[in-house]
């Protein structure tokens, strides 16, 4: 059974609501159609009666199985500018300013995220995925203990991974361009959460190098090194269910038989199931690489590090997509 399909089975038994704002895209009716026949979550779609009613015709929706809402002439939408003008008063926001932003889908479904009127928030088909991450950072903001974002993606392997494992997440292929080793931990530690919430099982991470526990010496490697230290520490302070190494090559994170012989007394002996990459290029590179050609499905890029669960679609989307999205939405709700 893939992540994917674990991830629906999880959602179908947990009750929660989401939101998908982009009621103007025809894909996303239809989404929200399927999400709610297959019982993944209860789904408010955001956009006039207009624009709905046409994205139905568009999509062949004879008959909705979502909520819809206006939310320019919502009764809610007074009180969410009221609060989006509090939250952000130390940036001299005026309450004008705080109504132009409400009336922006992302921005007023990412507050209803904030306010418990739905548990997460699925956007992108349409979106620009800068505009994404500003209204959920903005509304939302991070998790405790971390001071930024970030992204992975889950990638189902066509054929088990030398270690065994068929699921691996590789982070941040999205989000940073070039963490320091403060913002590489909180990586980690945001990939970890995901994986637990997503997967079910142990985090083993890997910090990965062109070197293995010092085989080689630059100062590229210094953040990464410092970054695992910082790690560690994290770990046995917050007494956190993980493990975790580094710096270490890929063959020697996921192969066991390398490990046994490159890193004999590191933890993770090869059987690392999340891969954490020195930077953007790298982590980018190798889930393309890995999706075509290993044969990989990638779901992606999973924004993680949030207070509360937001997604980011591609623009080329399916209806299918948007629901897969939903469900591992979902699951992060759920923890």
């Amino acid at each position: 059974m893939s992540a994917l399909e674990n991830c629906i089975i999880k959602a179908q038994k947990a009750g929660k609501k989401i939101v998908l704002p982009e009621g103007h895209d025809p894909r996303v009716v239809k989404a929200a159609n399927m999400i709610t026949e297959k019982g993944i979550a209860k789904v408010t779609v955001i956009g006039t009666e207009k624009e709905i009613t046409e994205s139905c015709k568009s999509a062949g929706v004879t008959e909705r199985k979502f909520i819809s809402l206006d939310h320019l002439g919502s009764d809610i939408f007074t009180s969410y500018a009221e609060e989006f003008c509090e939250i952000r008063k130390k940036k001299n926001m005026t309450m004008d300013k705080a109504v132009e932003h409400m009336k922006s889908r992302l921005f007023f479904g990412t507050m209803m995220v904030r306010k418990g009127d739905a548990e997460g928030m699925v956007a992108g088909s349409i979106a620009s995925t800068p505009d994404m991450l500003r209204a959920s950072f903005t509304v939302i903001g991070t998790a405790p203990g971390l001071k930024i974002g970030s992204s992975c993606f889950v990638m189902d392997l066509r054929t088990p991974a030398p270690n065994g494992e068929m699921t691996l997440l590789y982070a941040d292929c999205g989000v940073n361009p070039n963490p320091n080793a403060e913002e590489l931990s909180d990586i980690a530690i945001a990939t970890a959460t995901t994986y637990r919430a997503l997967i079910g099982k142990q985090p083993r991470l890997a910090f990965l190098s062109f070197s293995t526990a010092g085989s080689a010496s630059h100062e590229i490697l210094d953040k990464v090194i410092k970054s695992v230290e910082i790690t560690k520490n994290r770990i046995r302070e917050q007494n956190l269910d993980m493990l975790v190494d580094g710096e270490l090559q890929a063959d020697a994170a996921i192969v066991p038989s390398v490990a046994a012989k490159k890193c004999v007394s590191s933890p993770l002996k090869g059987q690392a199931n999340i891969l954490i990459f020195p930077d953007l290029n790298a982590g980018n590179i190798c889930y393309k690489i890995t999706e075509r050609l290993a044969g990989a499905a990638a779901y992606g890029p999973i924004l993680q590090g949030l207070a509360k669960p937001v997604n980011d679609l591609s623009r080329g989307c399916s209806a299918e997509d948007i629901m897969g999205v939903a469900a591992i939405t979902v699951c992060q709700a759920v923890g």
